[in-house]
Parts: structure tokens; C-alpha cells; sequence
């Protein structure tokens, strides 16, 4: 999973620069670059390979679409997990084909090991929440859609929804969009939710936000041109998308008994929002596991690889323990 120690050092005299946009005199924006490299899949590699890579589509009129990662395994061992994932980049940048997915979604595939389906939905801010959303609940109603190598290979009884960053956030809300709407997935049963590193935000400012402010990963002045490109227009940092201890109800994950697990690191600005998400959901009486761990970064899996073999531990002893 390692990958440049560049975003560690990026300039953000203009944010907008460092996401790849240029803001235009009518507040519009234009993609001036692509944001990261891209790697395709490949559903027919040597037989040396230990894993399998296709895209499938899943809304074309959105251009909507999910990378499934699928280890080899013999026809008559038992099917695997399920793990939906929604990849982070803020709303605003990356794909579920972007090279530094592509591997944190292979290890995580293989180390388990288990069916990976990796959702493409659409970037703000062409597309502001709760457009994100929409297209991740809907990838979750696709499962049933009766895929082969999901059909063939995946244990639908057994699905986690898993995201990271951004997509923490909306693994969350798409959580909770599942458990109103049990019926309808079936035969997708959703054991629990995984919430890595999730990306959270409001007005007043967190302690940990202050004390690294100036983080050179994610500063708190990418954080909030990140916000205002992806909430609705006019909104603030207090709608609901992003500071859940204003307006989101936890009251359905409750009913299902879901296990959650949320992660973080003391070297990341957003620790303190994971830290308030898991103690929101805790006091819900909804079952969460913590793993919260000293030093690191946000995205700190993505260029060093020792962070991502305990990461890889910690979210194989949490499937497991059923």
C-alpha cells in the first residue's frame, strides 16, 4: 500500500490547486488535473496471481460503477464475506480505480479474506451531497442484482459496508439507509458497519483540530474548502452531512444490533470527530468497537506499510468475531 511521502508535504497556498480545481469568476469549478493515478482492473491475470479485478456498472446515467476484488479460491470452499467499500478523497477527488484503492482494496481482500466491492460515485462539487449517498445506497440495493462472481463467491448473509475517510461518512449514512430497508436487501444482510478514519466536521473547532491545524496531510484549511465544495450550497459545517451530533438519527442502527467498528489515529486532525461519532453511537446502545492508536495520520496506510498490516489485524479479528 505504500505510495509517495508527497502528500505529506503539499503546498496548500491554494487549496483549490492541490484538488485539482480552478474556481472560475462565476463560482463555478473547472478539473484542471487528475487528482491521482489510476489502475485498471484486470479479471483474467496469470494463474500466479492470488486475485481477480473487474468493473461492473451499476448506474449508467449517473456513471456509476463498483470494482469487485475477488481472491481465488477452490469452487467447493465455503463462500466469503462481503465487505462494501466506499473510497475517501473529501467527496471531491479519487475513484474506486485510483491506484492507492486499488491496493489498500486487494490487501484488505486478500488478508481477510473476503469479497471486496469498491463503489465509483459521483465527486462534488459537480455533484454535492447528498449525491454521494444516493449512489452508495444504491450500489448497496445492486448486490442482489445477482452479479456471477458475487452469486458464485460472496456470502450475502455476511456484508459489512466499510469506508474510509469520506467514505466513513457515508458508510454511515448509507448504514442507516439499510436498516430501513431490510426487506428490500434481501438476501443482503448487513452484519455491521466499519468506519476508518471517517472524515466528520462542524463549526466550533475540536481540540485536535486546533493542535494540528497546520498538519501537512490534511490541514483544517483543506478540510473546510473540502466542506464548502461538497455540502449543499449555502450550508455550513454544522448540517447534518457533516457533524452528525446536530441532526442524525441513530435510532434504526439500534434496532438491527449492528457491530460497529470505528478507527483513528492521534496524529490526525479528525480524531476527535471519530472519538464523538463512536461515543454518539455508544451511548445509543449500539455495540461499538474502538481503535484509536497513537502517532499515525490520516491515510497513513496508503505510504506505510506497517500501519496497514495492523489496520488489515484489526479489521479481520472484528469480522471474525461473530
Amino acid at each position: 500500500m505504500s505510495s509517495s511521502d508527497s502528500t505529506q508535504t503539499q503546498s496548500i497556498s491554494d487549496p483549490y490547486a492541490n484538488l485539482g480545481l480552478t474556481k472560475n469568476s462565476d463560482g463555478s469549478f473547472t478539473r484542471t488535473a487528475e487528482f491521482n493515478p489510476t489502475t485498471a482492473a484486470c479479471s483474467d491475470p496469470p494463474s500466479s496471481t492470488p486475485l481477480l479485478t473487474k468493473d461492473v456498472p451499476i448506474n449508467p446515467h449517473n456513471n456509476t460503477w463498483a470494482r469487485i476484488y475477488l481472491p481465488r479460491r477452490k469452487s467447493s470452499s465455503p463462500k466469503l464475506p462481503l465487505v462494501l467499500f466506499f473510497h475517501g478523497g473529501g467527496f471531491v477527488v479519487a475513484s474506486a480505480a485510483s491506484t492507492f484503492f486499488q491496493s489498500f482494496c486487494s490487501e484488505i481482500a486478500l488478508h481477510l479474506p473476503a469479497v471486496m466491492v469498491s463503489v465509483d460515485y459521483r465527486n462534488a462539487p459537480e455533484h454535492r451531497l447528498p449525491a454521494a449517498y444516493d449512489d452508495c445506497t444504491e450500489a448497496l440495493l445492486w448486490l442482489k442484482s445477482g452479479d456471477e462472481w458475487l452469486s458464485e463467491h460472496a456470502d450475502l448473509s455476511n456484508c459489512y459496508i466499510m469506508g474510509n475517510s469520506a467514505g466513513g461518512n457515508i458508510a454511515l449514512r448509507v448504514g442507516l439507509q439499510a436498516s430501513r430497508r431490510v426487506d428490500e436487501l434481501a438476501p443482503a444482510r448487513i452484519r455491521g458497519l466499519i468506519l476508518h478514519q471517517p472524515f466528520f466536521g462542524g463549526e466550533e473547532r475540536t481540540a485536535s483540530e486546533i493542535r494540528l491545524a497546520e498538519n501537512k496531510v490534511i490541514p483544517l484549511l483543506m478540510t473546510d474548502v473540502i466542506w464548502e465544495l461538497a455540502l449543499p450550497v449555502g450550508a455550513n459545517r454544522d448540517h447534518e452531512f457533516s457533524n452528525p451530533s446536530m441532526e442524525l438519527k441513530l435510532d434504526e442502527v439500534i434496532n438491527e444490533r449492528w457491530r460497529i467498528l470505528v478507527t483513528g489515529y492521534e496524529g490526525d486532525p479528525l480524531i476527535d470527530r471519530q472519538k464523538e461519532v463512536a461515543r454518539l453511537l455508544r451511548e445509543k446502545g449500539v455495540s461499538v468497537r474502538e481503535d484509536f492508536r497513537d502517532g499515525g495520520s490520516h491515510g497513513i496506510e496508503f505510504y506505510d506499510d506497517s500501519f496497514a498490516t495492523v489496520f488489515c489485524r484489526v479489521l479481520k479479528s472484528f469480522i471474525l468475531a461473530v
